[in-house]
Parts: structure tokens; sequence; C-alpha cells
């Protein structure tokens, strides 16, 4: 790769705004070093190039780094917060070598599962391999995560790091020895296979308290950043970026694992007698997301046989109010789709699950009621407690954590809400794409949705010609050559990351 031209540094951090964003530290070949936030892009790009500065003030990576820097670029943002997030989202991105604090996490816990054992073990681990195995965390409160794993242990009789399991004539596997046989009474001795169940249980009961701790974290940054604390946002967010990539990692790994049956006969058969019904072959399970009443949206997931049958996935947007009502927007929801099912002609599902409790059961049914449809068997799971509510007269049921059909309900619910939130990421990207359009003087919002109409999305518009803008009503060609000019100079904004290789992306809207 040829070098490129020498750069008058002093020259471009001169011309830099006083204003917050995120600069990238690059090389004589282009590549990026060092992606580092500023209150003042100004004042914190300058001080790179003050002598002395370097020697006395700054860490030992960083006066490594000074002599190797070429040329930087330059992202202004509206706020400081902002700035942070940016700032985690292009480390992710470009992992440059001297953003050490983020990626060095070797201070925090994860647990390694390697399905490739016959009994496959729940082991701590420092260091995240590409080795086939499931990983889960990072986990920051060792403490915490190993009192975590021996109540697992206890609960599912599962086998841990220490464990020394005897294989018997029989077939069967002793997993301790008589000193712990208290701990699991009969479930002491097992086949592979009913162990391989309780991994899977085991597994799914992991994944969602890595899910739950994610939530917390988000909301922790959330109000650190608000209170300016950000060397302890800074830090939060590198913890919730290191945990987005694990389970996205262990999403693409249960995509593509051919040791899962397509069928979880045990769960189902589990599930349908803890609610007196036959087992639910058909279960769509209803989730409501949004940030502080904006950017309202519901998921619908549908599970067949116990498995996601992402074809039948369905997401909305909600329609009939604005603002911060869960039940409302459940009973809208809940009322449109099964509607159109009735319309098409369609059956209803065996079983609808709704995340919340009695509330969020009553604006379901009120949606049946509205629509003169009979609903079909419908709970409620509410997180706090896993508890699983009814729409008649029966009390709240909370059945064991290792529970199969429990299980089974997590995983529909965790589903539905990663769905949600996921199409949640996709409205905000979209209108931080369209957020570029608020720095350009003179455009009201007729002519804004006059071209957002006209050209769809923001890139688009970016793409198009100054003759193409033109043809917009309200634009002539001199204010068609200034906007052309404006999104040639201005940065595209970073938007929320969203997984890209989430094919539920993609799914119809109802």
């Amino acid at each position: 790769m040829p070098a490129t031209a020498p750069v008058n540094l002093k020259e471009k951090v001169r011309q830099l705004p006083d204003k917050p964003g995120v600069y990238l530290m690059k090389d004589r070949l282009g590549r990026i070093l060092y992606v580092g936030k500023a209150r003042s892009l100004k004042k914190r790009v300058s001080s790179y190039f003050q002598q002395g500065r370097a020697r006395t003030v700054m860490q030992p990576k960083i006066r490594a780094l000074i002599p190797l820097i070429h040329d930087f670029d330059t992202i202004e943002v509206k706020s400081e917060p902002e700035a942070l997030l940016l700032e985690g989202k292009l480390i992710k991105q470009w992992r440059p070598r001297y953003n050490t604090d983020f990626t060095d996490d070797k201070r925090f816990l994860l647990v390694r599962v390697d399905l490739r054992e016959e009994l496959p073990r729940f082991r701590l681990t420092r260091l995240k391999k590409d080795d086939g195995s499931r990983y889960f965390g990072p986990f920051a409160h060792s403490g915490l995560l190993r009192k975590t794993l021996a109540q697992m242990r206890r609960q599912f009789g599962i086998l841990l790091g220490d464990g020394t399991p005897h294989k018997l004539a029989d077939g069967t596997w002793q997993l301790y020895d008589d000193v712990r046989q208290e701990i699991y009474g009969g479930m002491l001795h097992v086949t592979p296979e009913a162990y391989r169940r309780r991994v899977d249980d085991a597994c799914a009961f992991l994944e969602g308290k890595s899910r739950e701790w994610l939530e917390t974290l988000r909301a922790e940054m959330a109000e650190a950043a608000t209170k300016q604390l950000f060397e302890k946002a800074a830090e939060l967010r590198d913890v919730i970026f290191a945990l987005e990539e694990t389970l996205a990692k262990t999403r693409r790994f249960e995509r593509i694992d051919p040791t899962r049956p397509n069928v979880d006969e045990e769960a189902l058969r589990a599930l349908g007698e803890a609610l007196a019904r036959p087992p639910p072959r058909t279960i769509e399970c209803f989730d409501i997301s949004h940030i502080s009443g904006t950017f309202v949206v519901a998921s619908m997931v549908h599970f067949a046989n116990g498995r996601p049958d992402k074809d039948n996935y369905r997401r909305f947007q909600i329609k009939s109010f604005i603002g911060n009502d869960d039940f409302r927007a459940m009973e809208e929801v809940v009322g449109r789709r099964y509607r159109r099912l009735a319309e098409e002609g369609r059956s209803f599902p065996d079983l609808v699950v709704i995340d919340g409790g009695r509330g969020q059961i009553g604006a379901a049914i009120k949606a049946f009621v509205a629509a003169d449809l009979t609903p079909p068997v419908i709970i409620g799971l509410a997180k706090k407690h896993e508890t699983i509510f009814f729409v008649d007269e029966r009390p709240p049921l909370n059945l064991p954590l290792n529970h199969p059909g429990l299980n089974l309900l997590q995983r529909v619910r965790d589903e539905a809400h990663r769905f949600a939130n996921t199409y949640n990421a996709v409205l905000r990207s979209k209108k931080i794409r369209e957020s570029v359009l608020d720095d350009f003087a003179g455009l009201g919002p007729v002519r804004r949705a006059a071209l957002l109409a006209h050209f769809g999305s923001i890139d688009r518009l970016r793409a198009a010609s100054i003759e193409e803008i033109g043809e917009v009503e309200g634009f002539g060609p001199k204010l068609a050559a200034e906007l052309h000019a404006f999104l040639a100079r201005k940065p595209e904004p970073v938007a929320p990351n969203v997984d890209a290789s989430d094919e539920n992306q993609t799914a119809p809207a109802d």
C-alpha cells in the first residue's frame, strides 16, 4: 500500500471546530492507529502536537503513538455522550492497535461450554477463541458469577470445571463422587442424552442472565453519560460492546448448530402439562420496545415445534397513538395480527405469549373482544420472577428455573425482545441518518418531507445528482446544487450498532 502525501498537521488542527466529536489518528499508509473522543476537537487534537506535553502528561502508549501520526480525520457530533457512543462504535469496527483499554478484556470472565465433549462442562476463562464452543459473558463481577454457576450446578445438575465424572458399565455417567450426591439426589447418574438436555437448559438460563445484565449496563451507561461521568460511561461502554459481540456470536452458532433437533418434544410436553393443555405446537410471542416513549415498536416471533420459524416473524410500528403506553401498544398490535389472520382464513397459534403481567394480558384480550374474535390460549410471562399469568382465575404460576417448559417460554420471550430491539435500532439508525438535513439552512419540514418521499432514504439522496435533486418539488437548480455540495461535505452519521448478519431485519411489517 503506497504512503500518502505529507499533511500539515498544525494547519489542519487550526481549522478544527471547538465542538465535541471523535478523532481518528492514522499512519503514513492511512491505517487507523487510534480512535478518541473529545469535548472540544480543537483542544484535544492539538494536545497531541504540543511539545513537552507528550513526555509529561500522556500515557506511555500515547507517547509511543505520536511519532507515528501522519494524518487524522474527525467526525463532529452534537454532544459528548454522542461522542462517547460513536468512539466505541468505531473502536469496535476498526480495532486500532493503540486502543488497548477496549481491546484488552482480560479483566472480565467468560463462561465456556465445549459442546463437542460427550459431557460438556461449564468452565471459566478470560480468553475467547474461535473453537466452536459457546461463550457467555463477559461478566465483570467474578464472585457473583461463581455463585451463579454453583447454583446452576445444583439446579440443572451440570458439570463445572472441577468435575470428574466416571463412566459406569451400563453406559451411564456418575457426575460427581458420593460426597456431592446430596446435591443431585436421583440425578447423579445420567445418560449422555439426558445430560445434553441439561446443558441446553443451563445455556438458555445463562444466556438470559447475560441479556438481563446487558440491559442493566445500558441503563447505567446512559445515566453516567447524563451525569457527565464519562470515564465510568466509557468503561461500561467497553463491557457492553464486548458482551454484545459475544451474544451475537452465540446467535450465529445457534443458527448453524447441526446437533440440535428440529423438534423439542420434552419442552413442548412439559409446557403443555404445566398449562394443563396439549403441547403447543405453534407459539407466537409479542414484545413492545421503546426508548423513553420514542421509536415505539413491537415484535412478534413465531415458534413451530419449539424452534424459531423466522419466515413468520413480524414487526410493527405503532399507528394509533403517539407516546409511551405499553398497554395501548399491545392492544393495537395483537388486534392487527389476528384480524389479518382471520380475514385471510388462517389458523391462530396454539399459544400466545405476552411479555408482561396481567395488564398486558388484559390489553391483548381487549383486542380480541374489539375484533369479535375467539382468542387462543394466552399467557403472560413477567420477567422479574419468571411468573406465568393466566387469563382465567388461576393463580400465577412459578415453575422451577430448570423446568424445560419454562426454558422454552424464556427462549421465545427473549427472542421476541431481541427482535423488537433490533427493529427499534433500525428505526433509530434511519432517524440519525436523516438528521443530517437538520443542519442544512433553509430546509423546512415541507421540503424535507418532499425529499424523503421522492428518494425514499438519505442514502439514495446522497447518491443523487444535482439534476435529480432539482426534480423534487420546491427545489430549483441553485438550491439543489447547494444541497448536493452540503451532503458531499457532511460526514455520514454513524448509526446505532445493528447486527447486519441478522436475517430477520427484513421480516415484513404487519
